[in-house]
């Protein structure tokens, strides 16, 4: 998906649009998403060799930017770039399909995120997706996380899609 999807969203909602850019040189269309109608841009650290520019880039744009750590990430990849971060993005799978199994390792480095958030007095965002169901949501929840992206568990769901988004609700706290 691209700009072009995003630009879509933007016609049919007013709410936030949160992109997740999963993609290698994130810089070459920030500003095509930011056309598009974007509200928050997300990059990896592991795609951008650049990560302070893009961040300022993003902030330039006049977006939220943040920043995404995959599994096998350290947390440190991405400290020196928090005081610039609106939102935190751990993946609790690896990036690519949904529907994978959940890694339990993020929770740790949820929670140590969330205490660095802290200290900072930061107003960042926490967000974890891959994985995220109603056994899995409580615990990160529980480390810090405030954001969740979960699909299988919304659009697999038994009871349909109202029944995920309701047994989501009641994991939450």
């Amino acid at each position: 998906m691209g700009p072009l999807i995003v630009e879509a969203c933007r016609r049919a909602t007013k709410l936030p649009l949160d992109v997740h850019l999963m993609i290698e040189q994130p810089e070459r269309l920030l500003e095509d998403f930011a056309r598009a109608g974007a509200d928050h841009l997300t990059v990896h650290v592991e795609t951008c060799p650049h990560l302070h520019r893009t961040m300022q880039q993003i902030k330039g744009l006049g977006l939220k930017a943040g920043v995404v750590l995959n599994p096998g990430t350290p947390v440190a990849a991405i400290e020196p770039v928090l005081p610039l971060a609106d939102l935190v993005l751990v993946m609790s799978v690896n990036p690519g399909f949904s529907g994978q199994a959940f890694i339990p390792e993020a929770i740790s480095k949820v929670a140590e995120i969330s205490g660095k958030l802290r200290l900072m007095r930061s107003q960042a965002w926490l967000e974890v997706d891959g994985g995220i169901s109603a056994e899995t949501l409580p615990k990160m929840q529980a480390a810090g996380a405030n954001v969740f992206v979960a699909g299988s568990a919304i659009f697999g769901h038994p009871q349909g899609i109202l029944g995920g988004i309701r047994a989501l609700r009641e994991a939450g706290a």
